[in-house]
């Protein structure tokens, strides 16, 4: 079996060192892949991913693929193990990857979201199993949404992948403690399923997080790098 392969694609401002540090991906054994982002194309020019407002409108799905070709070609990397996760902006490119480029990300794990709407419509190839951690205090992305940035409630969104991925069941509490709830949507699509953390009074961070990772309260109770290896090693393609 070949390596598992990783990209992890940080949030709008944020650099690849940035994310690299706070998630602690390079800890799992992996081959943890940080790209870095375009300016954006608004005044800030602050570095950023398609599928936002403000981005470069550089193709950056084209650019992943490719990624995935070098890397597949220089590395020995199981093609039914890639996975991408990311943060806010980062994490909205991630899901805009499994809408797209089903066919070679077998799964997701975003972290406080920005979900932009994606048009055309999201319409993956495949079911993608999705895991997703937010915080219900996220100063940046609203849990609740936010009309005037354009994202969804988290529970809409999810409510939408568990559609598409023809989950029949749930969403039920699997897990829970002082500050979170965890939760999941069963009987899907084979090799789909869609996990939920709602971290309470979380912040736009990255769960587990020791080093700093956005604003906002960082729970202790999860980690988020290590629930997501649990579940990418669970969900191949």
């Amino acid at each position: 079996m070949g390596a598992i392969s990783r990209p992890a694609f940080h949030g709008r401002g944020e650099s690849a060192r940035k994310i690299e540090t706070y998630s602690q991906i390079d800890r799992l054994p992996v081959i943890g892949v940080f790209p870095q982002g375009e300016p954006s194309n608004d005044d800030e020019r602050k570095r950023s991913w398609e599928g936002a407002p403000y981005a470069s409108g550089t193709d950056d799905v084209r650019f992943v693929r490719d990624l995935l070709d070098h890397l597949q070609r220089t590395h020995s990397i199981d093609p039914r193990r890639v996975y991408a996760t990311g943060k806010s902006n980062g994490a909205g490119f991630a899901a805009l990857l499994a809408c797209r480029m089903a066919d070679r990300i077998a799964a997701i794990a975003p972290v406080a979201g920005a979900y932009y709407p994606i048009v055309p419509d999201c319409h993956p190839a495949r079911p993608v199993a999705v895991l997703e951690f937010h915080g219900t205090g996220d100063p940046v992305i609203a849990y609740d949404g936010d009309e005037k940035k354009g994202v969804p409630p988290i529970p809409t969104w999810l409510d939408e992948w568990a559609r598409r991925d023809g989950c029949t069941r749930g969403p039920i509490v699997f897990f829970q403690s002082d500050d979170i709830a965890a939760e999941r949507w069963s009987d899907c699509a084979p090799h789909a399923t869609i996990e939920h953390y709602r971290i309470m009074g979380g912040g736009h961070t990255w769960p587990g997080a020791t080093a700093e990772s956005g604003p906002g309260k960082t729970t202790r109770t999860v980690d988020a790098t290590e629930i997501l290896w649990r579940f990418f090693t669970e969900h191949p393609l």
